[in-house]
C-alpha cells in the first residue's frame, strides 16, 4: 500500500478526510485555546493544516528543484539557479531566507499541534487515539527538521513549549549542534514508528504512516553513515520484518511519474498527492519548471533542463557504458556518422543534428546531412529510463501547447535560416537559445483526459521517499558494511525492472568486485533511477563528491552555456542576514 503526504486537504468525501470536515482544515497556530482543542474533530482538522502548509512550494512543493543544484541538470537563475552557479551564490539569496522560514513554519505548526493535543482529554478521541495524531505531528517536525539539518548543518530547536503565537517576537534560539538537531529527530521518528498505523481507511488516505516514519529514519541514520541502523530499518521496509507493509517497485516505470485522479502505487511510501490540474492550489508546479513551451503554454526561459551527464548515465541495452564513438554498434543504420565526435568541435557537432525550417517556420525544409533516424537510434537503443526521462532531439512528445486538443511535437534542432519554431507549429524548442535536452519524466501527455488545464497545477503524486529509492539506500548500507553479495542482489532489482542487465550477470563489463567499484555503480544507478526527484544535490554532498562534479554548464554539442563555480562554503547554506538581524543568537556558516 502507498502510504503519503496528501497535497491539499478535505476536498470530497473520498478524499484525505470524511465528506463532514470538507474544507474544514485550519494552521494551529492561528487557533484561540478558548474556542478550540475542545473535540478530536479539531485536533484532525488541525493536524491536516499542517500537511497543507508542507505542500507549500517553499516549504516542500518544489523539492525536485533540487536537482537543479547538481549535474544532473541546469537552468537559468530560476529558483536555486544562483546556487547552481555559484558565482551570482551570497548570503542574500531569497531562496534560503524562503526556504528556512517556510519549513520553520511547518514546525511551529506541528510544535503548536502537539502542544495542544497533549493536553487534551484522552477520553475526546473516539476516532482513533490521542498518540497517533501526536505520532504525525513529531513524524512531520523530524521530516522539517532533517531538511534543515541537510542544508545549513546547526540549526536552532523549536519543540512544542514553544508557543509562536506568544513568542513570535522574540523566537532567539542560538543554533544547536546538527548531533544534538538529529537525536531530536531520531527521537520523534521513535515515537512515530511506535505509534502510526501500518495503513489507514481509505478516507483517511494520504497520512503518514510508520513504514514512512521507519524508511525516514534509516535515511536519517544513513546520512549519519551508521549503516548498519540504517540497513535494518531499509530491510523492515522492504521485507516487511515488524509489519506487513505490502510495498512493491511498480511494475511501469514510467507510469510511476504519472500517478494521478486516484491511482495507486505500492512503491510510493512518503510523498506529496496533487488533485484536480484545473484547481488553483491543488497540483504542484511541476511543469513550470520542468516544462517546456508545449506544456500548457509554460515559459521556457524557466525550464530546468537534463544535462550531457544526466543523458550520458543512461548505458546502452548490454549494460555497456554509453558512447558516442560506439552507437554505430547498436543504430538501426549502422555507418561511420558519429565516427570522431569525441574530437569534433561543437560547430561540426551541430552540424550533424540541424534543419532548416521554411519560412513560415511550420515544416522542416531542409535535412541537410541530418540522419534523424540515427539521432533517434542514439537516445533509442538505451537504457529505457534514457528515453522515459529525456526528451531527445527529433524525439515526440504529445503536448499540449496552447490549452486545445493535444498534439504530436518534435524536438527540433535549427541552424537559424527559414522561420522560427513554435510550439503550436508542433516543435520543442529552447526560448534561451540553447541545444538542449528536455525533461520528459513528469511532463504530462496531453491534457490527461481533461484532467489537467494549468501548467502551474500538475496533478501527479510526487515521492520523497519511494521503494526503488529505499532499496538502492539498503544497497549502499550493505556496500558499506562489507556485504557486497546482498548490495548486489539489492541493485539488481531495481535494474530488473527496466530489463536491463543485472550485475556480475557473466559479461565482464557487468563484473563488480570491490567496494569502490560498487560505489561508483550506485552513484550512476541513483542518478538513472532518481533523476528529478531532488535526491542528487543531497547525494553528492553526503558523498563527498559535490566539488568534483559541478562542471561548466554545457549543451548538447559542447558548447559552455554557462560557468559554475564551487567554493567549501556551498557544501551548507548560508543563513539569511535577515534572520540574523531580527535573532541576534544566530551565527554564520563558515566562509560566508
Amino acid at each position: 500500500m502507498k502510504y503519503n503526504i496528501f497535497a491539499k486537504a478535505l476536498v470530497g468525501s473520498a478524499l484525505l478526510l470524511g465528506s463532514c470536515d470538507t474544507l474544514d482544515y485550519v494552521d494551529p497556530t492561528h487557533l484561540s485555546n478558548d474556542t478550540y482543542w475542545l473535540l478530536e474533530s479539531h485536533a484532525q482538522s488541525a493536524t491536516t493544516g499542517v500537511y497543507t502548509l508542507v505542500k507549500s512550494n517553499w516549504a516542500f512543493g518544489l523539492e525536485f528543484m533540487f536537482d537543479q543544484i547538481s549535474d544532473l541538470t541546469f537552468s537559468t537563475t530560476t529558483i536555486y539557479g544562483n546556487i547552481a552557479r555559484g558565482t551570482s551564490f551570497s548570503s542574500t539569496e531569497g531562496a534560503c531566507l524562503n526556504h528556512w522560514q517556510y519549513v520553520y513554519q511547518v514546525i511551529h505548526s506541528a510544535n503548536t499541534a502537539i502542544r495542544n493535543i497533549s493536553a487534551m482529554d484522552d477520553a475526546l478521541f473516539k476516532e482513533r487515539g490521542k498518540n497517533t495524531y501526536l505520532a504525525e505531528m513529531r513524524m512531520l517536525r523530524a521530516f522539517s527538521y532533517f531538511e534543515l539539518m541537510r542544508l545549513w548543518g546547526d540549526v536552532p530547536y523549536y519543540d512544542e513549549s514553544c508557543d509562536v503565537s506568544v513568542e513570535y517576537k522574540t523566537l532567539n534560539n542560538p543554533r544547536e549542534a546538527a548531533a544534538t538537531v538529529r537525536s531530536k529527530i531520531l527521537e520523534d521518528l521513535d515515537f512515530a514508528v511506535a505509534n502510526l498505523p501500518v495503513s489507514w481507511a481509505s478516507n483517511q488516505y494520504g497520512r503518514v504512516t510508520k513504514g514512512a516514519a521507519v524508511a525516514l529514519r534509516g535515511k536519517v541514520y544513513l546520512y549519519n553513515n551508521e549503516f548498519a541502523k540504517a540497513a535494518a530499518d531499509f530491510e523492515d521496509v522492504i521485507y516487511n520484518k515488524t509489519a506487513e507493509y505490502g510495498y512493491a517497485l511498480h511494475k511501469d516505470y514510467n507510469e510511476l511519474f504519472r500517478i494521478y485522479n486516484g491511482m495507486r502505487s505500492p512503491e510510493m511510501i512518503f510523498s506529496l498527492q496533487s488533485i484536480d490540474g484545473n484547481t488553483a492550489g491543488y497540483g504542484m508546479d511541476l511543469c513550470t519548471y520542468l516544462g517546456n513551451k508545449g506544456t500548457m503554454r509554460n515559459i521556457a526561459s524557466n525550464c530546468v533542463v537534463p544535462s550531457n551527464e544526466m543523458m550520458e548515465l543512461y548505458e546502452f541495452p548490454d549494460g555497456k557504458p554509453f558512447d558516442w564513438e560506439r552507437v554505430d554498434e547498436y543504430s538501426s543504420k549502422p555507418g561511420a556518422y558519429f565516427k570522431g565526435w569525441t574530437s569534433m568541435t561543437p560547430a561540426d557537432r551541430e552540424k550533424l543534428f540541424q534543419v532548416q525550417l521554411d519560412d513560415a517556420g511550420k515544416f522542416i525544409e531542409f535535412y541537410f546531412d541530418t540522419d534523424t533516424t540515427k539521432i533517434v537510434d542514439v537516445y533509442r537503443n538505451r537504457d529505457p529510463r534514457c528515453n522515459l526521462n529525456i526528451i531527445a532531439p527529433y524525439a515526440q512528445y504529445l503536448g499540449s501547447p496552447d490549452k486545445s486538443l493535444p498534439g504530436i511535437m518534435i524536438h527540433v534542432v535549427t541552424n537559424g535560416k527559414g522561420g522560427a519554431p513554435y510550439q503550436t507549429q508542433g516543435f520543442i524548442y529552447n526560448s534561451e537559445g540553447w541545444k538542449s535536452y528536455f525533461c520528459r519524466k513528469w511532463i504530462p501527455t496531453g491534457n490527461l483526459d481533461g484532467y489537467w488545464g494549468e501548467y502551474n497545477r500538475t496533478p501527479y503524486e510526487f515521492p520523497f521517499i519511494r521503494l526503488g529509492d529505499v532499496v538502492l539506500m539498503l544497497s549502499e548500507c550493505y556496500n558499506e558494511m562489507g556485504e557486497l553479495d546482498k548490495a548486489i542482489v539489492e541493485f539488481n532489482k531495481i535494474r530488473a525492472r527496466v530489463n536491463m542487465p543485472g550485475l556480475n550477470n557473466g559479461d565482464a563489463w557487468m563484473q563488480v568486485s570491490s567496494k569502490d567499484e560498487m560505489t561508483k555503480r550506485i552513484q550512476d544507478e541513483r542518478g538513472r533511477e532518481l533523476c528529478l526527484e531532488g535526491h542528487r544535490y543531497f547525494d553528492l554532498k553526503r558523498w563527498g563528491i559535490y566539488g568534483d562534479v559541478m562542471k561548466d554548464a554545457i549543451d548538447i554539442f559542447g558548447n559552455t552555456v554557462f560557468t559554475r563555480t564551487y567554493d567549501p562554503r556551498m557544501e551548507l547554506w548560508p543563513v539569511s542576514p535577515y534572520e540574523i538581524e531580527r535573532s541576534p543568537a544566530l551565527t554564520q556558516n563558515p566562509g560566508w
